[in-house]
């Protein structure tokens, strides 16, 4: 079967897809389980036996609850310094008064990544680590299925009431007795939110029909999402929390009774970064204050004292003894001390050994050799200790002894209580290895598939023969078939964990493996094919032509030294830096090649004609040094050589010469507009300055002079329906950040008028969709009535400019200077750069990838989750809508990448004279860009999933590649719908 460059990288890509997301699934794997909560369970355990024969302890029943009502009023996004810092003394005063001399214990709970809202409610509420793969399902939260405190609490005819983030009903469906849940993805919602969730306040705490009330604050999330932490909104917000848990805290204290106290809980599910968003590890992301609010404990006295850290996990195992249910059978957290320290020691010690003996079942049932675990032996000591104070106990010896053999007991427990939780930590998951060898495989196939076809892929046709009857009809390929089969029984019959590719239908798992075979034999079908060829003599041999220049040098170091440095932690956090490196280089090895065709190749050197005529013979193309004109030329370095009457043109050779420093300055400029990574992410930059509240009139000022730039840039080849499509849409892009308050009119005073602007950017999408509908019918008309290169590449620029106007909306006030230098490089660039020094389809493919991957991180991106912003998927939507919201926050994360590869496209588009087959070459070049990364990578971290860092550096940055692999398919399936013009040509 005969397949053009184009045609055959996007099959590869999509296999490669199909193998990412295999791995992906087998990667993030399914935590650390106990049995299903359904099943039976025992009775609890009793105190441990004393020693001695007849001595039995009387207490074999879970102890009762020490609180009557308790309510948890979890504040999304609440960082511990909101509560604990300077805001908290300003804006929360109440809340600070209970804490440094109220009734009341305070601890900062740290929470692991990922930090999003549904696994951080998961491990609230069972006590567990969730997977990773939360992350995604954080969109579309399942029924939580796990054992957990909400079942038990309902289980245990406990009353639940529920108003706030509507994750919870998912979660939790059918366990509350009344509830009210309010969409927690619409982040423009600062208000309604949280008063859905007030509103029932007053109605509710007059009633005397609930034992739990859990109230979900969404509001300063949705500040910080939008805003960032140090917005003028978050005072208000915290004040306004501030005045409901005084609301609450007094009408607790009204209502109890002498029986039991009643119990006010107060936590964040996480916290959020220095921009405002959350998912990652930084120390504001992960750092959420949790109180304990009860008449039931000592009134604080003395000092402030820094806050206690504990685990967020360690709430479950606390409010689980506190309202007298058992513990949760996934949860690895410890029992917080402090709030039963006013019970007698007996009581204390039975809470940490129905603890403890909880952690050892659950060490049990995933560790095959628990015995030898650290935390095992301590508690079985421990367990003793606690059988000797027993006998003693019962004995009634009530002396100093007793009190301080139990404080003995009572040290050894917690320390056993750390080291089983900190052991069953680390096994927090299972990695589904079965699945994850089978898509490194599919993966590294594409890859060797991929680079033995580079010579054929980047020949002048483009077009190869792709050997598919032999290789499927041969005894090789059934063969391995048969293997690959046997192995899939073996595997899947022995296993004794869940195994997804197991679980798959035998129809599509046989598919799998034929799909391996096949790629097999197409790799040693090629590899037979190059052996045969290195064999025949050449007829007509001809002076090797495979000199490198520096930018192909380049180009390797560049791509082999930045697959490398993945292997680093610290590489993978700062790999913005690796690639304003590498631009940078880029940029001063084109200065020297732009001086060098305008300075040393202005008279022809007759050696270097020579070997240039040499090098060419067997193309058949041989002409005057200044005056030679070959078709392909952008697969050679003649052009390069041979040109240089271009760059004598006045004042354009100057510029030309100017252009390299012109970019560099401009990426520097962009460097400082927004700091991303870690090491320096904390630190002040440009768009910090620009969007604080006092600096509004500055950024509406840079935000209209970009969107005049962005117009100026762009419009030069659109048609005039397009421009003034653009020209109104760019105009609506400010209306909305004025509707929302980012930026303000000249006319305007101050911008207390705030809305969601929903008219003012559906009034954009309406053009957005205009100007691609228009591009679209051009490349329908170029591709389908008439092969005119000139419609279609105002097709191809339009679908561009579209894009662009999109990216304008989407993207925030200080970032659209991002936009315009986008434009004005790719710009001087073509002009400048490209077209006179007559790059080959290669090169120039590998420059865009280069800049593409440069401005994803001059967005302010980075490989943590926090940078996504989540914000952009919500502009003109009302209520959260799922597909719209996944793609407009897509696309405004890759922005950069995606512009650069459709400008990629047009520029390629436009070369089609010079070379038939550039579409073709850039298609190709493109996919093997994107595959060498992504399979390297996968085998590094597959080598390295126990590292200390595989969940807060490393599987972020996989999700990142995953999605990348996906949306890079999709645009090479899209070039090659462009690529219509090669087989014509092929054929003159």
């Amino acid at each position: 079967m005969r397949l053009r460059s184009g045609a055959f990288a996007s099959s590869c890509l999509l296999v490669e897809a199909l193998g990412v997301a295999l791995f992906l699934r087998g990667f993030f794997p399914v935590a650390v389980r106990s049995l299903p909560r359904r099943e039976t369970r025992g009775d609890p355990p009793a105190e441990p036996a004393p020693p001695g024969p007849g001595m039995v302890s009387n207490w074999t029943k879970i102890p009762p609850p020490l609180f009557k009502k308790v309510v948890i009023v979890l504040i999304d996004a609440l960082r511990d310094d909101f509560v604990f810092g300077s805001k908290g003394k300003q804006f929360m005063p109440y809340t600070t008064q209970v804490v440094e001399k109220g009734t009341s214990y305070s601890f900062i709970a740290e929470a692991k990544p990922p930090t999003v809202t549904m696994p951080r409610i998961k491990a609230l509420m069972t006590g567990s680590i969730p997977g990773f793969i939360d992350v995604i399902v954080n969109l579309n939260s399942p029924a939580l299925l796990d054992d957990n405190l909400i079942w038990q609490a309902k289980t245990a005819g406990k009353r639940i009431i529920f108003y706030g983030d509507d994750t919870w009903v998912k979660l939790f469906p059918k366990h509350f007795v009344e509830y009210d849940g309010t969409t927690s993805f619409f982040v423009s919602d600062f208000t309604e939110v949280d008063d859905n969730v007030t509103r029932h306040l007053d109605r509710v705490l007059k009633r005397e029909d609930w034992d739990l009330l859990i109230l979900h604050y969404l509001g300063l999330d949705h500040i910080g999402h939008v805003t960032g932490p140090n917005s003028p909104l978050v005072g208000p917000k915290l004040r306004e929390m501030d005045n409901i848990l005084k609301k609450i805290h007094i009408s607790l204290l009204s209502k109890e009774e002498t029986s039991l106290p009643n119990l006010l809980v107060v936590c964040g599910d996480h916290g959020m970064s220095e921009t405002g968003s959350h998912g990652g590890s930084s120390e504001g992301e992960v750092h959420t204050p949790l109180l304990f609010i009860s008449s039931a404990f000592e009134k604080r006295s003395g000092p402030v004292t820094q806050p206690e850290l504990v685990q967020q996990t360690d709430l479950a195992s606390t409010l689980a003894v506190g309202l007298g249910l058992p513990i949760s059978r996934n949860s690895v957290g410890n029992l917080i001390l402090p709030v039963v320290g006013r019970k007698t020691m007996r009581e204390q010690l039975r809470f940490v050994h129905l603890n403890g003996f909880q952690l050892i079942t659950l060490l049990q049932e995933n560790i095959p050799a628990y015995e030898k675990d650290p935390g095992y032996e301590h508690f079985k000591i421990a367990e003793k200790s606690h059988g000797n104070w027993i006998k003693l106990y019962l004995e009634g010896n009530n002396s100093e002894i007793l009190l301080n053999l139990g404080k003995k007991v009572l040290k050894q427990y917690l320390e056993a209580l750390k080291t089983l939780s900190s052991s069953l930590s680390k096994q927090v998951a299972q990695y589904d290895m079965y699945s994850m060898m089978v898509g490194t495989v599919i993966i590294m196939e594409v890859l060797l598939l991929l680079l033995l076809s580079v010579p054929k892929a980047l020949s002048s046709r483009a077009e190869f023969e792709v050997p598919l009857s032999p290789p499927l009809f041969s005894l090789l390929f059934y063969l391995m078939c048969l293997m690959l089969c046997a192995v899939h029984v073996i595997v899947c019959t022995s296993a004794q964990s869940l195994c997804y590719f197991c679980s798959m239908s035998w129809l599509t798992a046989v598919g799998v493996m034929m799909l391996i075979s096949a790629l097999m034999c197409g790799i040693l079908s090629a590899v037979t094919k190059i052996f045969e060829n290195s064999r025949v003599p050449l007829k007509n041999p001809v002076v090797s032509s495979s000199s490198w220049s520096e930018i192909d040098v380049l180009i390797l170091a560049g791509t082999i030294g930045h697959v490398l440095s993945l292997g680093a932690s610290s590489f993978i956090e700062e790999e913005h830096q690796t690639w304003y490196f590498l631009i940078n280089t880029l940029c001063l090895v084109l200065c020297q090649e732009l001086c060098r065709n305008n300075f040393l190749l202005k008279e022809c050197d007759p050696q270097h004609s020579t070997t240039v005529k040499q090098n060419f013979d067997s193309i058949g193309e041989a002409s005057e040094c200044k005056n030679i004109d070959i078709p392909a030329a952008g697969n050679s370095k003649l052009g390069k050589a041979t040109s240089s009457a271009e760059f004598i043109k006045g004042s354009d050779k100057w510029i030309s010469l100017a252009s390299p420093w012109i970019i560099l300055i401009c990426c520097r400029l962009l460097r400082s507009l927004n700091q991303t990574g870690v090491q320096w992410a904390h630190r002040p930059d440009f768009g910090h300055w620009l969007t604080s509240s006092e600096h509004k009139t500055e950024l509406s000022f840079l935000a209209a002079v970009s969107l005049l730039m962005i117009f100026f840039l762009v419009q030069r080849r659109c048609s005039l329906v397009s421009k003034i499509a653009m020209a109104l849409g760019l105009l609506g892009v400010y209306s909305y950040r004025a509707a929302i308050g980012n930026v303000i009119f000249p006319w305007q005073h101050d911008s207390k008028d705030i809305s969601k602007g929903i008219t003012e950017a559906r009034f954009v999408y309406v053009f957005v969709l205009g100007i691609i509908f228009t591009g679209t019918k051009d490349l329908l008309k170029s591709q389908v009535i008439s092969a005119d290169s000139s419609v279609k590449s105002t097709g191809l620029w339009e679908v561009y400019s579209g894009l662009v106007l999109l990216a304008a909306l989407l993207f925030r006030p200080h970032n659209l200077p991002v936009l315009v230098f986008s434009l004005l490089i790719q710009t001087m660039m073509t002009k400048y750069i490209w077209r006179p020094l007559k790059f080959d389809a290669a090169q120039i493919t590998i420059m865009h990838y280069w800049f593409g991957q440069a401005f994803f991180y001059f967005q302010g991106n980075s490989n943590g989750i926090a940078t996504v912003d989540i914000s952009a998927g919500f502009v003109g939507l009302e209520s959260y809508v799922e597909i719209p919201a996944i793609f407009l926050t897509a696309f405004a994360t890759y922005a950069g990448p995606l512009l650069w590869a459709i400008h990629l496209l047009c520029y390629l588009s436009s070369e089609v004279s010079r070379n038939a087959a550039a579409v073709g070459h850039g298609c190709f070049c493109y996919a093997l860009m994107r595959s060498i990364p992504v399979a390297i990578y996968i085998v590094l971290v597959t080598g390295l999933r126990y590292h200390l860092f595989i969940w807060s550096v490393f599987s972020p940055k996989l999700l990142y590649e995953g999605v990348h692999v996906f949306i890079t398919a999709t645009i090479c399936l899209f070039f090659t719908a462009m690529d219509q013009n090669h087989s014509h040509k092929v054929q003159d």
